[in-house]
């Protein structure tokens, strides 16, 4: 049975990632600074702060897993904007004890580091979908730290043999996030359907386009990623199906009961925010053959069902 370490363990991918592994059989050992809520479904469960290299290295030593997925993380760009110091003491100064703590341990774990899509910043049309040998070129400290992030998986790896690859994760979504445009959509649509807002959906850019994948097809994208994934590379991972927020609000007018009108509001205009966000998956493809299985229409109704259920339990 698989000993498996998750950083980051009750966050959105993490959830879904304990779940996913603990029915594939693998024991689950998930951390994080914010205790698991019903949905975790590890085995065990730490309080740790991967800020804090002895606890790192206590529960490395003590569980000795056979992999590790980091997916701890500061992951907000905005929030990076405002407050960049946090981010990579979070994101880089975790690595760094991460892997630190792994070499006092004696961990011969296999590691997938979760990077980010934030790392290539703006990219043209013509390199689109974007692959991973493109310049990356990052347009926030969140996208910073995450490119520091691999580089340090990288050097670890040929410095000391921490058998670590990189998974530049692409927009992710599904029931159960927070602080995306589907999710933000899909709950003022529940909202507006149980009579809780007016039936008008304020919107920022409708134009921007994202490659969006479920959360369900990434953590069974992960699973794999120690197995098939070479060390000290880089693999993008994400969806193929790419919508606008048009397209987006579409397929949720077409799942709700209540009509609603769209209005563009100048204050949730982003000055960085991508056009188009789409990766060439095909390196990830050719060594797993994973492909994504749910479409998108499914995941935003299952979106909806979610926020219909979670608003009917709020005190009136």
């Amino acid at each position: 049975m698989t000993r498996m370490m998750i950083t980051g363990a009750t966050g959105f991918i993490g959830t879904y990632l304990a779940k996913y592994s603990s029915a594939c059989g693998a024991t689950v050992l998930g951390i994080d600074m914010v205790a698991p809520g019903e949905g975790w479904a590890g085995d065990s469960f730490q309080n740790c702060d991967v800020r804090d290299f002895q606890s790192l290295k206590r529960l490395l030593t003590s569980f000795e897993p056979e992999r590790i997925f980091h997916l701890a993380a500061q992951s907000y760009p905005t929030r990076s904007l405002a407050d960049p110091r946090e981010t990579f003491e979070i994101n880089v100064g975790g690595t760094i004890n991460l892997f630190e703590a792994m070499r006092a341990a004696g961990s011969k774990a296999s590691v997938v580091v979760a990077c980010s899509s934030a790392e290539y910043g703006m990219v043209a049309a013509a390199d689109l979908p974007v692959s991973e040998d493109h310049l990356l070129q990052p347009l926030h400290p969140y996208g910073v730290s995450k490119v520091a992030q691999e580089l340090l998986a990288a050097q670890y790896h040929y410095n000391y043999s921490i058998a670590a690859r990189n998974i530049r994760i692409f927009n992710t979504t599904g029931p159960g996030k927070r602080g995306d445009v589907c999710s933000d959509l899909t709950q003022r649509a529940a909202e507006i359907e149980m009579g809780m807002r007016p039936p008008v959906m304020l919107v920022g850019n409708l134009h921007t386009c994202r490659a969006l994948v479920d959360v369900r097809d990434l953590v069974r994208a992960l699973w794999l990623a120690p197995k098939c994934c070479l060390d000290g590379e880089a693999y993008n991972l994400g969806g193929t199906q790419v919508l606008s927020v048009q397209e987006i609000i579409d397929l949720i007018q077409a799942g709700i009961k209540t009509p609603f009108t769209v209005k563009q509001e100048p204050a949730l205009m982003r000055h960085c925010d991508e056009p188009v966000i789409a990766g060439n998956i095909a390196k990830f493809q050719s060594c797993s053959g994973w492909a994504p299985e749910i479409d998108l229409s499914r995941t935003v109704l299952d979106m909806l069902n979610d926020w219909r259920s979670r608003l009917a339990q709020r005190p009136a």
